[in-house]
């Protein structure tokens, strides 16, 4: 049966609104980004840096993390910015990434990092994972667990994982979750987006029953176009004439800069518990963001059991904050 705190109706909003451009101070905390030297990831950095925070960008490619912390210095006046070498496709270096943040604490991890392959021709990582599971999902579970000591460090902490709106119309197959049965793309990478969202909802009811400080919070960032995004460059230059013709999509849709709002409340908005999905504001496509109720299938406590005990299987570690 799904707990009673996945289920809960959105608590009452905030005594003092929030506003996505006058963001709360964070002065003295460090915040991991995956995928921070790009898309969305890489907006959600520039704005958490804006904090005074120091802002960690996880990153296979280490060139890619410096034009991005560069773009972020650019912007953000003595912003604290730097990069560990991330590789969610390997789970045998997550534990040398979490030991390289060189720090006794860490106050939140944004799991943002994510593929999507549109090629009709299934790819593995090196651990014979279907990649966009392995990666989306297997690499943040495993992630999650060596940082468990520096995330239980932190007073009042989070775990913001990062879902879709394409997890909304998929189901897992439990027996079959590296699709070697029933691949295709899109309804491959929306479970993989779906088994995030539902790691983050049973973390929170494992760390519940732990009696952790530590907050799982899940967000999913809308529908976001590269045409509507402001430019970064050399990071992101998109022509005049792409973004002249993106304008009309921004009815439905927004660019990543505003679909990072989700994720950097959840970071960093006082009123957010864990447990909670937020996400935009108009048809969770667009606009600021709101809390939304968890329902249907998201709040399926047995299914999330069951693909944490086999997520745990199949990458030997699980995420503990005092639990057992």
């Amino acid at each position: 049966m799904p707990s009673a705190a996945a289920s809960e109706a959105p608590s009452e909003a905030p005594s003092v609104p929030w506003d996505v451009h006058r963001l709360p101070r964070a002065d003295g905390k460090t915040f991991l980004v995956t995928g921070g030297n790009a898309g969305i990831g890489y907006f959600v950095a520039e704005q958490l840096a804006s904090t005074g925070a120091t802002v960690v960008l996880g990153s296979r490619d280490a060139d890619k993390a410096d034009t991005a912390a560069t773009s972020i210095r650019s912007r953000v006046p003595d912003a604290r910015v730097r990069h560990i070498r991330l590789d969610l496709a390997d789970l045998a270096s997550l534990k040398a990434s979490a030991e390289a943040l060189r720090s006794d604490r860490l106050d939140a991890v944004v799991h943002n990092a994510g593929v999507k392959f549109d090629q009709p021709d299934r790819r593995e990582t090196g651990d014979g994972h279907e990649a966009m599971f392995g990666i989306n999902h297997l690499g943040h579970f495993a992630l999650t667990h060596w940082l468990a000591p520096l995330l239980a460090a932190a007073s009042e902490c989070r775990v913001v994982t990062t879902g879709s709106f394409a997890a909304t119309s998929e189901r897992l197959d439990l027996d079959d979750l590296s699709s070697t049965r029933d691949y295709r793309p899109d309804r491959t990478y929306g479970r993989s987006k779906l088994a995030q969202m539902l790691f983050g909802f049973e973390l929170d009811r494992r760390l519940r029953t732990a009696g952790s400080t530590v907050r799982s919070v899940v967000t999913h960032p809308g529908g976001a176009l590269d045409s509507l995004t402001p430019p970064r460059p050399p990071l992101h230059a998109p022509t005049t004439g792409e973004r002249l013709r993106g304008l009309p999509a921004g009815i439905l849709v927004q660019g990543k800069e505003a679909a990072a709002w989700p994720a950097v409340r959840a970071v960093l908005d006082p009123s957010v518990t864990g447990g909670q999905l937020w996400a935009p504001r108009i048809f969770g496509l667009r606009g600021t963001p709101r809390l939304r109720p968890v329902r249907g299938h998201l709040a399926d406590a047995q299914v999330a059991a069951r693909l944490w005990s086999a997520s745990r299987d199949l990458t030997g570690v699980e995420p503990e904050f005092g639990i057992g």
